[in-house]
């Protein structure tokens, strides 16, 4: 499963969203849920979440230390960060009722991927959600990426270790899925450059060649109001099993 979209699901025809976590909100009951998010990032999603719904707990795993570090500089109420991996969660059986990755599965290792589903399926309570968003591999925006970080093979990859897990576990059952195409404003090139390819977290090959390629790809969108580019979303929502 590639999730390449179909000529008739261009991406231009998804459902635009600013921000993911409507989406969430429309699929999750968000009210004082504790929540795992593997693979926080900058965990800007849980900190939005939690000025609309304080009655949650959410804590963030990050295996970025630079990142880590600098999410430490910022607390919040109700906000906790730890250093661990999604293969590795330094938590007890059934603890949250909801896990999120957004666009993080594929950062697993692939042979880690198995591994990381179970144990998003061990600290998940009986019937608690596990929200799941992955970059379908199309459209302007992945044009521009793969230059410099193909990713077609480890988001294929994510995709096949999620069907597997629901097939052969028995720890999940589908809710529904859901597809849309999420904005990325960009005001240059420069804050291209840095926001996507210089993450903290990744090394990419940016010889001269590689610069020139994605400067001239990255033009073909820019306006005198910068880029405003697209990133098409393919959400997977389970429920854990159990009494």
């Amino acid at each position: 499963m590639s999730f390449l979209l179909p000529s008739m699901y261009a991406v231009d025809q998804l459902p635009l969203q600013s921000d993911e976590l409507e989406v969430l909100n429309a699929l999750v009951p968000l009210s004082n849920q504790s929540i795992v998010e593997l693979g926080c990032g900058n965990a800007l999603l849980a900190r939005n979440l939690l000025q609309r719904f304080p009655g949650c707990q959410v804590t963030g795993l990050e295996v970025d230390a630079v990142q880590h570090a600098k999410n430490l500089t910022q607390p919040q109420a109700g906000l906790n960060f730890v250093t661990a991996g999604a293969q590795d969660v330094p938590f007890p059986d059934a603890m949250f009722d909801l896990a999120l990755m957004l666009k993080s599965l594929h950062h697993v290792p692939l042979p880690l991927l198995s591994k990381a589903l179970a144990e998003v399926a061990r600290v998940l309570k009986p019937g608690g959600h596990f929200y799941v968003s992955e970059p379908i591999y199309d459209g302007a925006f992945n044009e521009v990426l793969k230059i410099f970080n193909d990713e077609g093979v480890v988001r294929a990859a994510a995709q096949a270790a999620l069907d597997e897990a629901l097939t052969t576990s028995g720890d999940w059952e589908t809710v529904t899925e859901r597809s849309f195409a999420l904005q990325m404003p960009f005001s240059s090139f420069d804050d291209f450059e840095q926001r996507m390819m210089r993450p903290t977290y990744a090394q990419h090959d940016l010889s001269e060649a590689v610069m020139a390629r994605v400067h001239a790809e990255f033009k073909r969108h820019l306006t005198p109001e910068g880029a405003r580019l697209v990133l098409p979303i393919h959400v997977r929502l389970f429920r854990r099993t159990g009494a």
